[in-house]
This record gives structure tokens, C-alpha cells and sequence, in this order.
């Protein structure tokens, strides 16, 4: 019996059967959900608000996120070895929780997952409009050319998503290995030969307010770096023997994630010229680069930046898809005939990938600005991840899991869920609290936002975007999804719940 035939006879336990093609590795599964967190792309964009923030103090946020978010992978890979199936945390609250609430569950993290393409597309021209014209384009970095750009973006790896889950291994594969060369090379570099500042800026202000109010501002660097890990176990029906690969994945990505952005953060710091003068002038990365090397270097860091960002877009609407399709094929959104139907020739759910394409461009209709998407998307991704923690808790208390699998976290399994709902729901707090920096209203934005409602441009936008998503979801499932049965064929101990 073949690896393959295993791995089919496993998803047919689950009532399932074999449509997406098996071609994912160790490897490329583990590539997926780097590029889905992409360090660079990250640091890239938000660098500057912690730097101007709280100065270098602000680098001791990565470990805490990282290690926040590492209880909540450690929950996350024993699910994904328990149920290796297309749509994460929709598939798993449902064995957990049942039908009602998975459907909420897998709801808030599809519209989730779609903000966060939108979100990222949307930040590939601020590396590359100015990589362009320091090789001589001289095209403005307006909005408009922002969101034309993310609009070519998004095309781009929409076509690529049709034409299959190989192509986008092999264009993730690459772009995950030119990121992680070409953010230990500049840092190494910078440490070796441009060390202006010591090892103690870490411990320095540079004359900003350091307090918790603004330390928990600081942290939106990382806490916009450090999600997405659970990809690899949505790519489960994907991945050669998923039940143990995905779990070394979804940890993989995350320690790899933290060790590769850890020394980059460092070493940037390290390799300010002067951090006052960093601070009023709102130095990025790239503005660092600029200081030491010249304009030269500072395109090559605004390429592989690029190339970063370009892989990250990909790899989180193959996510969001494979959710979309996930759920569709239990008869759970409109139109799920449709979404639900995989290509014999090209093994994807091509009416996922366009519906997906097309959801994710229409908050580019009113654009102001990568960040105010990005408030929306991190944000609802973090409460996306406490609803399945939740569930993951409930399950435990009634003795799950019942059945073994490769990966298990045994007797630390209560501890780990339960510091991991106190670390996400700390920072769903952080995310929601009403804050300019951090979740503006539309009117403190500046940038033309309009809800076309005086009272709602006055509400934070992270309020109103998960309160429209959550009562638009509400009156959909009373409607529709209300009376529908669920599938619930599960391996003998793998279903809590049975109907």
C-alpha cells in the first residue's frame, strides 16, 4: 500500500473523497505557511511604528508574540493531526463544537482570510513603487498607483491559484528561500560592518514614552508578522502523509519565523546611525539600508522585499481558498455546488479562486491606505484563532482527544489551551481597543474613508467590520444554513460531537 493510497484511504474516513492532488512535502508545506507569516513583510511595513513608538525597546514585543503564539500552534498542530482536512479551523471546531459553531467559526475566518489578501496585495507597491523608482521609473507612490498595482497583484495570483497547488509550491518554495537568504545576509552584513549602536539599544527609548499604553501600540509590528501558521493544516488534503508533516509545519514555520525576523530585528537596530534621528524621521528598514549602503542596496532590499510580500499574497489566498472550498463541500455558502467543484485537469476549485479574487477586491473600491486593511484583517484573523481555541478548551473538558495521533500534546494539553485563550483574548482587546494608531475611526484616518453614515465613520473600523461580517453571517445561517444537516463522519473517537 502506497503513502498516497494511505493518505486517501484516511480523508474517505472522513467522508471524503480524493479531488485536490497530493503533491505537497515536508518542505513546501512547511514554505507555505512561512511565507503565509513572511517575516519580511512584516517588519517591512511596521518597523517604523514601533521604532517611533517606544525606540529599540520595542524589538522585546517579537519574543512575547512569538511565544503567544506558539501556545496557540502547539493547539493548532495537535488539531491538524487529528483532522487533516481543507478549511483548519472550520473543519476542526465542527468535530469540537458542532455544526452551529463551526459555521460561525469557519464564516468570520473566511471574510478573515479574504481581508488579509486584500490587506497584503495592497502593501506589495509600498516596497515596490519605491524600488521602481530608485531604478529610475519616477511613478508616484500615490493611492491610486497603490491600488492599481495591488489590483495587477491580485490577478496575477488569482491565475496562479487556478493553475494549481504544484506552481504554487514551486513560486513559494523559491520566494521562501530568497526571503530567509536575503534577510540573513543584510543582517549579518549590517552587524559585521555597519555597527553604529550596541547591543544595549535594545534597552533604549531614544526619548519616546515607554509605557504599557504604548509598548501594546509597539507590538502591532509583530502581531501583524506572527499568524497564518495554521496553513499548513489547511493544505492538509495537499500534503503527503499530513497527520505528521502538518504539525512539524505549522511549529516549523512559526520557530523559523521567529529566529530569521529575530536576528533581522537585531540587527537592524544595530545598524541605526543615530537612533533620535531614526525616530523623528520614521526610519524603516529600507531607510536603514539606505543610510549605510546607498541607493543601490536599498533597491536589492526593496526586491526581495518585494518578491516576499508577491509569495506571502499567494500563499494566503491558496489558504483562503482551500476554507472556501472546505466549507462549500459541506454544503455551507451560497452557491457551494458551484465552489465546491474541483477541475479534473488542473486539481483546483476554480469558482473558489475567482469568488475569492473577486471578494478580496472589493475593499480596494474605497481604498485609504494598506493599514486600515490591515487593522481589519489582523484583527479578525486573531478572533478567528480564540473562537477555535474556545472550542478547542470545551473539547478537552468532555475528555477529547479520545483517539491517537502522531502529534499529541498529552497532559500539557489543558495548560498550553488555556494560556493560549488568555494570550488571544488579551490581545483581542489590544486589536479592539478604540486607539488612532491602532483602530481608528474613519474620520481619524485622513485618508477619505467614508461609510457614506456620520455615526458609523465615528466607530473604529475593526468594530464595524466585525459586526456587519458577524450580522450579515447571522442572517444568512437563520435563512439558510439553519436547517441544513452537517456532515459529521468522523474516525471512531475523532468527533466530541456526533450530529
Amino acid at each position: 500500500m502506497t503513502e498516497l493510497t494511505r493518505d486517501e484511504q484516511d480523508l474517505a474516513r472522513f467522508g471524503y473523497k480524493q479531488e485536490l492532488k497530493r503533491s505537497l512535502g515536508v518542505f513546501s508545506s512547511f514554505a507555505v505557511a512561512f511565507s503565509y507569516i513572511s517575516p519580511s513583510t512584516g517588519i517591512f511595513t511596521l518597523f517604523a511604528l514601533g521604532l517611533t513608538t517606544i525606540g529599540g525597546v520595542f524589538i522585546w514585543s517579537w519574543p512575547i508574540v512569538a511565544i503567544g503564539q506558539f501556545m496557540i500552534a502547539l493547539g493548532f498542530a495537535e488539531l491538524s493531526s487529528h483532522y487533516p482536512l481543507a478549511g483548519s479551523v472550520f473543519q476542526w471546531t465542527k468535530y469540537l463544537a458542532g455544526k452551529t459553531y463551526s459555521w460561525f467559526a469557519g464564516w468570520i475566518y473566511l471574510f478573515a482570510g479574504i481581508l488579509t489578501v486584500t490587506a497584503v496585495c495592497v502593501t506589495l507597491p509600498l516596497a515596490l513603487i519605491p524600488a521602481f523608482n530608485n531604478m529610475g521609473w519616477n511613478m508616484a507612490n500615490s493611492l491610486h498607483n497603490q491600488r492599481i498595482m495591488a489590483i495587477v497583484t491580485l490577478a496575477l495570483i488569482t491565475v496562479m491559484n487556478i493553475f494549481g497547488v504544484r506552481l504554487v509550491a514551486l513560486v513559494n518554495n523559491t520566494g521562501v528561500l530568497f526571503e530567509i537568504l536575503g534577510m540573513v545576509v543584510f543582517a549579518f552584513i549590517l552587524a559585521l560592518f555597519h555597527h553604529h549602536q550596541s547591543g544595549s539599544v535594545i534597552f533604549h527609548t531614544g526619548g519616546t514614552s515607554l509605557t504599557t499604553g504604548t509598548f501594546l501600540v509597539a507590538m502591532f509590528m509583530s502581531l501583524f508578522v506572527i499568524y497564518g501558521f495554521d496553513t499548513a493544516g489547511t493544505l492538509a488534503e495537499e500534503t503527503k502523509n499530513p497527520r505528521t508533516e502538518a504539525p512539524k509545519a505549522i511549529l516549523g514555520s512559526i520557530a523559523g519565523a521567529f529566529v530569521i525576523g529575530g536576528i533581522f530585528l537585531f540587527c537592524m537596530l544595530l545598524a541605526i546611525p543615530s537612533l533620535p534621528a531614526a525616530i523623528k524621521g520614521g526610519f524603516g528598514p529600507a531607510s536603514i539600508i539606505d543610510a549605510n549602503f546607498g541607493n543601490a542596496m536599498s533597491t536589492v532590499f526593496l526586491l526581495i522585499v518585494s518578491a516576499a510580500i508577491f509569495v506571502c499574497c499567494l500563499s494566503i489566498q491558496t489558504s483562503t481558498i482551500r476554507l472556501c472550498f472546505g466549507m462549500a463541500r459541506d454544503d455551507r455558502l451560497p452557491g457551494s455546488k458551484w465552489l465546491a467543484k474541483v477541475n479534473h485537469d488542473l486539481h483546483t476549485p476554480i469558482v473558489s479562486c475567482l469568488v475569492i479574487g473577486i471578494l478580496a477586491f472589493i475593499p480596494m473600491l474605497q481604498y485609504a491606505g494598506a493599514g486600515i486593511i490591515a487593522i481589519a484583517a489582523t484583527g479578525m484573523i486573531y478572533l478567528s484563532y480564540f473562537i477555535g481555541n474556545l472550542a478547542l478548551l470545551r473539547a478537552r473538558l468532555r475528555g477529547w482527544p479520545k483517539a491517537k495521533a502522531p502529534f499529541a500534546l498529552g497532559r500539557w494539553g489543558l495548560p498550553v489551551n488555556l494560556v493560549a485563550l488568555a494570550w488571544g483574548g488579551g490581545m483581542l482587546i489590544n486589536f479592539a481597543w478604540p486607539r488612532a494608531a491602532t483602530n481608528p475611526t474613519p474620520k481619524q484616518t485622513g485618508l477619505g474613508l467614508n461609510f457614506h453614515w456620520g455615526w458609523l465613520d465615528g466607530r473604529p473600523v475593526l468594530w464595524t467590520v466585525v459586526v456587519v461580517i458577524g450580522l450579515v453571517g447571522a442572517l444568512y445561517y437563520g435563512l439558510v444554513q439553519r436547517h441544513k444537516p452537517a456532515h459529521m463522519e468522523a474516525p471512531e473517537g475523532e468527533a466530541v460531537l456526533t450530529s
